[in-house]
């Protein structure tokens, strides 16, 4: 079954037109069936971009999926107008009475930074806090991940002495997890970002499992049983051009950049890249919406009621 968004939203026809099932409000109406509630927190400059690129891999569910757009209420987007957030999106503070089966938060540009300078700190705890109580299961991306590690268990970020970009291979650490079942024992996903979290200070942290890593890269996913929470601090979201189009943007603006790694054919950026993820994009997606709608309580008001280690799993 289909993912039910807006009519409106720029990326119903994009999703329409590349064959992923989406849902009218007229049609989710007459199916006798409880969606499965998931929210996207959009921490992302160019939100239309990343709206389409988390719906097409929520959406590829055989399940009946409500996506609900959330932002931060005190912090203004730069590359997205006021109408398109007006129209389809609410703030944290309007949803923060909602419960949520899944909810995903994504990065932002401030990974620089540290989490106490950023602006919307104060708000993104409070969101951090509320996941607790009013989300089955959290799906945590790139910043998004680091300042989740941060708060729950103060796992440090540390910056790289050159951005990490390109795309590299991964290894499957835990073939047994449900959230990487049918993966391959090796399999290939974007990177791109500029700090990292250390696997020896995971490691501190029993409650915390590392499910895929990088030779190169390091940690690239971490599960944690309390509160359903992973952590994916790489772009297996991303499209074909998003490396490309990070790339030529920095060249454009006189930043120094390397070319991504085993990212454009012959290193050549004229020559159109190959996408060698997006099957193991739709197969995680898919993993961890399979895995809330086992475990996921029939009535939204139930969750969070239950402490987080008498959850049904299947781990």
């Amino acid at each position: 079954m289909p993912i039910k968004i807006p009519d409106t939203l720029p990326a119903f026809e994009t999703l329409v037109n590349e064959g992923v099932r989406v849902m009218t409000e007229t049609m989710a109406i007459r199916q006798d069936i409880r969606p499965l509630q998931i929210g996207l927190l959009n921490l992302m400059p160019n939100k239309i971009k990343t709206e389409i690129q988390m719906a097409r891999l929520v959406g590829a569910s055989p399940l009946q999926v409500e996506l609900s757009l959330v932002r931060i209420g005190g912090h203004r987007a730069k590359n997205t107008p006021e109408e398109h957030l007006l129209s389809f999106y609410e703030t944290w503070e309007e949803v923060r009475h909602r419960k949520f089966d899944g909810f995903i938060i994504t990065g932002a540009p401030v990974e620089t930074l540290a989490y106490e300078d950023v602006t919307y700190w104060d708000e993104m705890q409070k969101i951090f806090d509320w996941t607790e109580t009013n989300v089955h299961s959290t799906l945590n991306v790139c910043w998004g991940a680091m300042a989740a590690i941060y708060h729950f268990h103060g796992v440090p970020k540390h910056e790289l002495k050159e951005k990490a970009f390109g795309v590299y291979r991964h290894r499957n650490l835990c073939p047994a997890s449900i959230y990487l079942n049918g993966f391959s024992d090796d399999f290939q996903v974007p990177v791109s970002r500029w700090t990292e979290v250390r696997r020896a200070d995971i490691e501190k942290h029993p409650d915390l499992e590392i499910l895929m890593e990088s030779e190169e890269m390091g940690v690239c996913l971490v599960h944690e049983k309390r509160g359903k929470r992973l952590y994916m601090f790489n772009h297996v979201e991303y499209d074909s051009t998003s490396l490309g189009d990070e790339y030529f943007r920095d060249v454009n603006s006189g930043v120094p950049i390397k070319l991504p790694h085993d990212y454009f054919p012959h290193n050549d950026p004229a020559l159109t890249p190959l996408n060698r993820w997006r099957s193991h994009a739709h197969l995680f997606f898919g993993n961890w919406i399979n895995e809330i709608y086992q475990t996921t309580p029939y009535e939204l008001a139930e969750i969070g009621t239950r402490p987080a280690d008498q959850e049904p799993s299947r781990i």
